[in-house]
């Protein structure tokens, strides 16, 4: 082992830090020194903000410096531990980026309260069931800048027209007073609206039943959760099905399991269901109500009425509206009452706020209550859901600050998306940053669309073009080229799950299915086509290479999952064993959507790695509660006439058509999150009603965009590339700082590892040599899954184990940093590479050296302090390879370099 301050890689060793083979650099050399503070006080990867569309130069990052005193070694030692995730952190972690300082006079004032410009009263519609029967309505007041305001309690509350009176109201509360319809009108100045109110009885109801009265109360004090007794196996000896999958299950385990203590019909006051949820008698749950609840009223009078069960009759809950459909709140100190109104079968309208469970995905923003009251906070937006029986719906809240004021961009939209994009920041009063230099967006779109750093001669084209449409040359270019259908045939893999896996999938059919893939990619065979010829597939593995889909996993039930989640961004895992708790999908969903691949059969031919796939014409998929067979039907439509053809095509007809809501929407969203660094809805592949899009209007402008492209990508990736959206700079201001999904300013975004192997690659002059593939190939061109190398297992490359997005991590690990500062790759490229010893021996100095590796890696030259600080290292040497190799490690190293900006 080396002991003095050469490296094991053949570099200058940087004194306190680790190598990878076991051993500690210990020499304290003065230029390694200087390349850790070069590391570590590099803050910020993004270039300074140009306010004009340029052809200038790229800005230079300011590597701010100051002295280091060196530590003795037994110092080094002793901080050797600590030093690694130092480094990781100076270095991986994206730093936050410098508020641009904004002038004294646009510091705006609280405005003054604008007056009500539209008054509207929820629900539209009221009716009253019985005599007994309650509906909260409400009344919110928009201003002219968009702000609402619940003014329920302002309004007055008068009824239209003659007539006896139908109804009363009392604290913005309906009941029936006889039987007819009538106008409930409110009135708050000049402003008026109404509601229609229909009383269909006002006889006194009847006893309560299971379905229609206790089961919503078991949702609401959270006793079917899976923390609770919804829990597989229930808790302390009681079980309930998960969020009321199983109400027939339900009534059993309560009326027959110890009959005569969960139930006591001669003194329900004694039912041990009811002391349990009061605390009478110890309850690990603790207390969920208490006796003058009338969640305790309904259990207490349906176990006195008998405790029947309501099966045969029972109306099930057609929809569930939640209102407002929108707030939009001012002050911290604003609130707003939310409503939940479900409709069932029979036409009963019923309000169920207090049975209702509210969420809020933002507490920060806007905390919700029990039973609807949503209360403003800090400043941003939040969704607010309602979930009753199997129904999930919900409402966006926007939280405002007084003293926000919206300033528009300087340059006029691009096109449709920017318009939609400043549309919404301008409700949020979140002001856009400005756009990059030309140098940023080339590096920026050639990373994105090409998987690598942008060439001289791309750069120099750039430049040379003064038109005004520059950008759009440079997109149109990226997106004809053969690099580009490396990064989205990669694309396509990761989502189709191509990977060899022994005794199923072997290594040629895979990488007959990749080459499908890029073939399709090449050809600019539209999405739609490709996804339609992919379901229906049958044949050969060999010969119909897209086949294997369905031999990567062969589980009808799991297929349905990855069609679901990869074609429509849907996730229905969750319905295999109960109704999905955050969305519309039930157990009857899912296994009707999987009967569309219970008929799948396969066979092995005499090659054993060949299999054939076809349709068998029998099987079906059985809900487990009933053992009953489920007949195929859409996810969110109806059951569609299969007239004995293959399942598969009808349902790949359905994926792919033009007027699936989900398909295009996602395939949309999948494009944007590419370009911009996050989807509209994130992640991408989890599309619900508690995980709405941060813009729907541009999401659906998008989705309907490329159905007019007739599924074309590169169409809708040259929209998205030309917008002035995607041309922010990744500079914040102090009013967008905190935006993270409204694309205020672009997103500092970690290089995907493919792309980043290849962009070493590129600018080191030192190919990667890959298993299986010939020399000079990118790691965008691997087709296993199982394949590649350690640096892009490190750096996040995707197993393709599962469809699922996360699988591809850009996030900074520690196990990243340490092999970029002392793995092979970084010092192995630069020495096989061998561009410092060439320059050199063209004649080069020390200083052009670097300026030409700034250049070669970050498409820009090196500022004065950056020269001078890395040239300290090469002292009087006049041929210093090795610390001019440092340097370039150094530079390689830095953030501006590993990350998208």
């Amino acid at each position: 082992m080396k002991s003095d301050s050469t490296g094991c890689h053949g570099h200058p060793a940087i004194a306190g830090w680790p190598c990878e083979r076991g051993m500690k650099f210990a020499g304290p050399q003065r230029k390694s020194q200087v390349v850790v503070d070069f590391l570590r006080e590099s803050t910020n990867p993004a270039p300074r903000r140009s306010p004009e569309l340029s052809c200038n130069q790229a800005p230079k990052v300011d590597f701010r410096r100051k002295s280091t005193t060196l530590l003795a070694p037994w110092a080094l030692q002793l901080r050797l531990r600590l030093a690694s995730f130092a480094l990781w952190a100076a270095v991986y972690s994206p730093a936050p980026i410098a508020h641009a300082e904004e002038p004294a006079e646009s510091a705006a004032s609280p405005p003054v309260a604008a007056e009500f410009v539209e008054l509207a009263v929820y629900p539209p519609q009221v009716r009253l069931e019985h005599g007994a029967d309650a509906q909260r309505v409400i009344a919110v007041a928009t201003r002219a800048d968009g702000v609402t305001v619940d003014v329920t309690s302002q309004v007055q509350w008068s009824r239209a027209g003659e007539g006896p009176e139908l109804l009363a109201v009392d604290a913005g509360v309906v009941t029936p007073r006889a039987v007819g319809n009538a106008l409930l009108q409110a009135q708050l100045g000049e402003l008026t609206a109404a509601t229609d109110v229909q009383v269909a009885a006002v006889d006194p109801p009847g006893a309560p039943e299971f379905r229609h009265d206790v089961m919503p109360v078991f949702m609401r004090a959270g006793c079917n959760a899976g923390g609770c007794h919804g829990a597989a196996l229930g808790k302390d000896g009681f079980q309930l099905s998960l969020f009321g999958y199983d109400p027939a299950g339900d009534y059993y385990r309560l009326t027959r399991q110890l009959s005569t203590r969960r139930i006591n019909r001669a003194l329900p006051d004694d039912s041990l269901l009811l002391q349990k949820a009061i605390a009478g008698v110890p309850h690990t749950g603790g207390k969920r109500f208490t006796p003058d609840d009338e969640y305790y009223a309904a259990i207490h009078d349906w176990i006195a009425a008998g405790a029947g069960d309501d099966a045969e009759q029972a109306a099930t809950v057609e929809s569930l509206q939640i209102y407002p459909p929108q707030a939009v709140l001012e002050g911290s100190d604003a609130a707003q009452q939310f409503i939940a109104v479900a409709t069932y079968s029979d036409g009963e309208q019923r309000d169920v706020t207090d049975l209702a469970v509210f969420l809020s995905n933002n507490d920060a923003s806007a905390a919700v209550g029990d039973s609807g009251l949503v209360t403003a906070a800090n400043a941003g937006e939040a969704f607010v859901t309602a979930r009753f029986d199997v129904h999930t719906v919900g409402s966006q809240v926007l939280s405002l600050s007084p003293e926000a004021k919206y300033e528009p961009p300087a340059e006029p939209p691009a096109n449709f998306i920017d318009e939609l994009v400043e549309a919404k920041l301008s409700k949020l009063r979140v002001s856009p940053s400005g756009l990059c230099t030309d140098d940023e967006f080339l590096r920026r779109v050639t990373i994105d669309l090409a998987g690598r750093l942008p060439t001289a001669e791309e750069r120099a084209a750039l430049h040379d073009d003064q038109s005004p449409e520059r950008r759009e040359h440079v997109v149109d270019a990226l997106l004809a080229s053969p690099d580009f259908v490396d990064v989205w045939a990669l694309k396509w893999a990761e989502i189709l799950l191509v990977r060899s896996e022994p005794n199923r999938v072997e290594y040629k059919p895979m990488y007959l299915y990749w080459q499908w893939i890029r073939n399709h990619v090449a050809a600019g065979t539209p999405a739609d086509a490709m996804v339609r010829e992919l379901i229906s597939a049958s044949g050969s593995s060999f010969l119909e290479p897209e086949v294997n889909f369905y031999q990567i996993e062969p589980d009808a039930k799991k297929i349905a999952e990855n069609a679901a989640q990869a074609f429509l961004g849907i996730r229905v895992q969750c319905a295999q064993c109960h109704n999905h708790p955050f969305d519309r999908w039930t157990m009857d969903d899912y296994y009707s959507f999987a009967a569309f691949f219970s008929q799948i059969a396969r066979k092995r031919t005499e090659d054993y790695r060949e299999i054939l796939v076809f349709n068998r014409g029998g099987g079906e998929s059985t809900l487990p509660v009933t053992g009953k067979a489920m007949p195929p039907k859409f996810l969110g439509g109806e059951q569609p006439e299969i007239n004995r053809r293959d399942r598969r095509e009808v349902v790949a007809e359905w994926i792919a058509s033009p007027d699936n809501p989900y398909f295009a929407a996602n395939l949309a969203n999948r494009a944007w999150s590419h370009m911009l660094g996050v989807g509209i809805v994130e992640p991408v592949d989890d599309v619900r009603v508690s995980n709405p899009p941060s813009n729907p209007e541009l999401l659906d402008a998008l989705a309907a965009r490329l159905v007019k492209h007739e599924f074309d990508i590169r169409k809708l990736l040259r929209d998205i590339a030309t917008s002035y959206a995607y041309q922010r700079t990744v500079e914040t201001t102090a009013g967008n700082a905190h935006d993270q999904r409204n694309f205020a300013h672009a997103l500092v975004r970690r290089i995907p590892a493919e792309a980043l192997l290849d962009c070493v690659s590129q600018a080191t002059g030192a190919p990667e040599r890959l298993p299986g593939l010939p020399p000079g190939a990118r790691a965008l061109e691997v087709a296993d899954g199982n394949g590649g190398n350690y640096f892009l297992t490190a750096f996040g490359r995707s197993k393709r184990t599962t469809v699922c997005a996360c699988e591809a991590s850009a996030e900074p690990t520690l196990s990243q940093a340490l092999h970029m500062l002392n793995g092979n790759t970084v010092h192995g490229k630069i020495t096989q590479g061998g561009l410092v010893k060439t320059w050199l021996e063209e004649g080069r100095t020390p200083a052009e050296v670097i300026a030409a590796i700034y250049d070669r890696c970050l498409g820009r030259a090196p500022s004065e302090a950056e020269s001078q600080q890395l040239l300290a290292l090469c002292g009087d040497n006049e041929k210093p390879v090795a610390e001019l190799e440092d340097a370039f490690w150094a530079v390689l190293n830095s953030r501006e370099f590993l990350f998208n900006h």
